[in-house]
């Protein structure tokens, strides 16, 4: 990829900085080339995607709707997280896309001229509800790619009257969302699919509305009546609908005396139809004019998407195409195309593309003609135009664009100027860019490092995770387990006197000492507090909130309690392990590589063999008795509010195999509450089992010799 000044001050704005960018350019100024060179070099775990299927697959991304669970139509505002009988909503996200979504650091949006605002403030909602919901978009970089006069967002008239209600007009910068955050927008200025001067000038002047009657004269002298391609010079007609390109294709293979021949696709997977780069069953014919639809994937690349050829010959697995440039036979076998959903390596934890289905087919289809709307991001040498039907802003302009010299454009009716649909917000828009210079660069830059410094040391998501914990364990099993609440309660109170009182001035003066450096990342004695500050975190987090958390969680009754109890705890150790993970990393130096990464680690949880939230409390030394049955699971009991440990894990581990064999729950057997009350109580006899709570007659009658057979051999009588 070339270097030149505004791709290298794009690419340090999504590296170095935290800014949302508004990446535009001209047609055939490389902003594809731009995001594949992103996606093989940038430091940070990114996802992409596109608004529709195709696009999609050609930005090796995957669609926005099928990534954030949206559904189709109109998205009003709190729509994503209404609950409300009847109300379109996202699904379940798992726990899976949940870990990604927390885990990524930049998100790409190509093709963002045909993004709804409404569909972009959906995305913010989804983030927000997963990563942080004071901050737009959650807090993750944007990444948009495309070009505003270009093909517009699809709103129908019956949408756009429940939209209109909202948003001053369908175009994505004009979200709710994006207006709450900063943004730079670097437009690519290099024009590489044209080389003439004139022509590019001509294609300015039609894309910013500045068509006069000079511009109209010069492009209608490719005004040619009656025109008939050659066959062998490979003209492409562009069509405004998508009817059209299918009577012109089905017209002029219908005319070929050879035989038709029919190549079914092997689809394997998951792999929707409307994502299709080509037809299902390729319907092809000796003599037909096609387009490839894709780049050769092998080391030759002797082809791209948009190159046009004619058959001249039909195997059944090959096909031979004479390509129009440089007259050049070429033998053609099928490709195959992926359709992904981005997860989480398991061993390396980083985002990786899963693929969920495949489509192998000849990468070919018909190309006597092709909708405007399909060519986009297309390159042809020779292209036929009608601009007269043209119906969109920006149609025109896409359309002639697509050409690589005006030389190869033929007009099929003259360019007026009422086809060059103008359209006065996308022209507000545009008046009002204003690319980003050195020194703003720069100024996010140390605002980035400065922000995530100060989040490194901000312990107050930490607090509120240990907060909603200890209210809903107050609330669950304090009747049970006094002494586990409130440790919990006693925790959260010092935290509050000692940590958060520590971390807020601690931060005050990173903050000071930020600001008054020339560089904040190499300032030596920012990086002197930086690393006491680290030392002493990590002592208190080691000393007093990691104990708490070796505890395991206690048992309960309740099915729903317990998954209250225990998302709350998720979420408190995710957060643990976040601070934890990211003060690790700063050992020696902060750097903002080394936080992004060990943060997205610290999102992701072991996979389930692996699986521990902190490592265990040891044991205690125990009073010697025999061993108690071995358990079907783990026992749960924080240690202070039961007395009698071993027989605690006894009884529950007797509990556990006698709900198995009559295949019911746990608790129908002997209550919680039960359990540990005979481990507390050590009764002797059926007489004092009833004056346990939560032990009634049925219970004595059906278990009590037993309960009292696991009592005298856990603990004998003298």
């Amino acid at each position: 990829m070339e270097m030149n000044p505004r791709v290298t001050l794009a690419l340090d704005f999504l590296e170095n900085t935290g800014t949302n960018v508004f990446l535009t350019g001209k047609a055939g100024t490389g902003k594809t080339t731009f995001l594949k060179y992103l996606k093989e070099h940038s430091p940070k775990r990114m996802v992409v995607l596109a608004p529709t299927g195709v696009a999609a697959i050609n930005a090796g991304g995957v669609t926005i709707h099928s990534f954030f669970q949206l559904p189709f139509g109109p998205l009003l505002p709190g729509m994503t997280n209404r609950e409300e009988a009847g109300a379109p909503r996202v699904s379940r996200f798992g726990k899976e896309k949940i870990h990604l979504i927390r885990s990524i650091d930049l998100l790409v949006i190509d093709e963002i001229s045909m993004v709804r605002a409404d569909v972009l403030d959906a995305i913010d909602e989804v983030l927000r509800r997963f990563r942080d919901r004071h901050r737009p978009f959650g807090g993750v970089q944007l990444l948009m790619i495309g070009d505003v006069q270009q093909l517009a967002p699809v709103a129908r008239e019956e949408e756009w009257a429940l939209l209109g209600k909202h948003y001053e007009s369908v175009y994505f910068f004009h979200s709710k969302a994006l207006r709450e955050t900063s943004r730079v927008t670097i437009e690519l200025e290099t024009v590489y699919r044209q080389q003439d001067p004139r022509f590019i000038d001509l294609l300015n002047r039609v894309r910013e509305n500045r068509a006069d009657e000079q511009t109209l004269r010069a492009l209608n002298e490719r005004y040619l009546p009656g025109f008939v391609p050659d066959p062998r010079e490979g003209y492409i007609t562009l069509t405004t609908h998508a009817r059209q390109a299918s009577e012109i294709n089905e017209r002029r293979l219908e005319g070929l005396p050879a035989a038709t021949r029919v190549f079914p696709a092997g689809v394997k997977g998951d792999f929707p139809e409307h994502s299709f780069p080509t037809e299902r069953d390729l319907v092809l014919k000796q003599g037909a004019q096609v387009m490839f639809v894709k780049n050769d994937s092998s080391p030759a690349k002797r082809y791209y998407n948009g190159m046009i050829g004619e058959i001249v010959n039909v195997g059944e697995e090959a096909i031979e195409v004479r390509e129009k440039e440089r007259n050049e036979l070429l033998r053609v076998t099928r490709e195959e195309w992926k359709n992904t959903r981005y997860a989480i390596d398991e061993k390396s934890k980083a985002v990786v593309e899963h693929v969920e289905g495949t489509f192998k087919q000849f990468p070919l289809k018909l190309a006597w003609a092709i909708t405007i709307h399909k060519s986009q991001g297309l390159t042809f040498d020779k292209a036929i135009i009608d601009p007269h039907a043209a119906f969109a802003h920006g149609q025109v302009y896409v359309a002639l664009s697509r050409c690589r010299g005006i030389e190869g454009l033929v007009l099929s009716s003259p360019l007026h100027a009422a086809a060059l649909k103008r359209d006065e917000t996308i022209e507000r828009f545009v008046e009002k860019i204003t690319g980003p210079g050195k020194e703003e660069l720069e100024r996010a830059r140390a605002g980035y490092y400065k922000s995530l410094l100060l989040e490194q040391f901000d312990y107050g998501v930490l607090f509120q995770r240990l907060d909603t914990f200890y209210h809903r364990a107050s609330e669950h099993l304090y009747r049970l387990y006094p002494a586990f609440v409130q440790r919990y309660r006693e925790t959260r109170d010092r935290l509050a006197m000692e940590l958060i009182e520590v971390s807020a001035r601690f931060r005050g003066q990173l903050s000071r000492l930020a600001d008054a450096a020339a560089d904040p990342a190499t300032d030596t004695l920012l990086a002197e507090r930086v690393e006491k500050g680290r030392a002493y975190f990590e002592e208190y987090s080691a000393g007093v909130i990691a104990p708490l958390l070796d505890e395991e969680l206690p048992d309960t009754d309740s099915k729903e309690a317990r998954k209250i109890l225990e998302k709350a705890r998720e979420e408190l150790i995710e957060e643990f392990r976040v601070k934890t993970g990211t003060l690790d990393a700063a050992r020696g130096g902060f750097s903002v590589t080394a936080y992004l990464d060990a943060r997205a680690m610290a999102r992701i949880p072991e996979t389930a063999s692996k699986r521990t939230a902190r490592k265990k409390a040891p044991a205690r030394e125990k009073a010697p008795a025999k061993a108690p049955a071995k358990e079907t699971a783990p026992a749960t009991r924080p240690s202070d509010d039961v007395l009698h440990e071993e027989l605690y894990d006894a009884l529950r581990a007797w509990r556990a195999r006698e709900a198995s064999k009559a295949g019911v729950p746990a608790y129908a057997i002997l209550q919680q509450r039960a359990l540990v009350g005979i481990a507390n109580a050590l009764p002797r006899s059926r007489d004092e089992m009833l004056d346990v709570p939560g032990v009634g007659k049925i219970v004595v009658e059906r278990h009590g010799r037993k309960i009292l057979e696991i009592i005298d051999t856990c603990y004998p009588r003298e």
